[in-house]
């Protein structure tokens, strides 16, 4: 069995309450997972990071959990241009 750490628990409940909330909203899911699995990439001893990603997460739950919303903005920051 695997023991996940109180960051790694933090992060797939933060998982499993925007599936839940985006299952009421068509289209939000796979976006949900694009943006999760993206971010999976990051370092586990990124934690400065990762609690960043978290508490930003927690906003963006909430405005997905607002019945006004219609669409997802971006969850990672945008690319400089060249």
């Amino acid at each position: 069995m695997v023991r996940h750490s109180k960051l790694q628990k933090q992060v797939l409940s933060l998982y499993r309450q925007f599936l839940r909330a985006g299952k009421a909203k068509p289209g939000f899911v796979p976006r949900i997972r694009e943006e999760f699995r993206a971010n999976a990439a990051i370092k586990k001893t990124d934690v400065m990071h990762i609690e960043y990603l978290c508490r930003r997460a927690q906003r963006q739950l909430e405005q997905l959990r607002d019945v006004n919303t219609k669409q997802l903005g971006l969850f990672s920051t945008p690319k400089a241009d060249s």
